[in-house]
């Protein structure tokens, strides 16, 4: 069973599937409620990345070794921290560039730990290769998201001549799941 580290941005579906799958989760959000709605979702603990040291709770909580994936979309001043984060063999998986596209990052842990750092888009996907993914999300999670076990978080729902209030309730940050435009 693999510890895994998520941000509540992109944690909502991944809190519930990496624990369908078994994982132990340690979600990062950036408010107390955030990490509240995170637990309620399966994550083991969540912590507040603005009041709190991310890594040293995630040494804490693991007892000193570290989690095993992290699933990143911040980079930037984020991506040492991660690598601080991670157990030995642990993979970094930047999947963003929220924060930033360049980072300096620490090549000790990276090469005394044995990480792998890693990114992935759908963006420049070939047509067979998104059509792969397709099948295998049919597959392996669509059976989760039909009984029940995973399902859609949804914050708020807005009419289409709303969008630009829309974008603004996801700018404040206050968001938790998904934000929904309605005709």
């Amino acid at each position: 069973v693999q510890t895994c580290a998520l941000p509540i941005c992109i944690g909502t579906t991944a809190i519930q599937l990496a624990t369908a799958r078994g994982a132990h989760v340690i979600a990062t959000a950036g408010s107390d409620e955030k990490c509240r709605a995170c637990e309620q979702l399966g994550a083991e603990a969540a912590i507040n990345y603005k009041t709190e040291d991310f890594v040293e709770r995630v040494k804490t909580i693991t007892g000193g070794r570290g989690v095993d994936v992290i699933l990143d979309i911040v980079g930037g001043s984020y991506t040492a921290k991660n690598i601080m984060s991670l157990a030995r063999d642990g993979r970094l998986v930047q999947i963003g560039m929220m924060g930033g596209a360049t980072a300096d990052i620490p090549l000790g842990p990276i090469i005394l730990k044995r990480l792998t750092l890693t990114g992935s888009t759908l963006r420049i996907r070939t047509p067979n290769e998104t059509g792969a993914i397709a099948a295998a999300l049919e597959r392996d999670v669509w059976p989760l998201i039909a009984s029940g076990r995973i399902r859609p978080i949804i914050d708020r729902t807005f009419p289409l001549t709303q969008a630009a209030e829309a974008h603004r309730a996801l700018e404040g940050g206050g968001v938790i799941g998904k934000v929904v435009l309605t005709t």
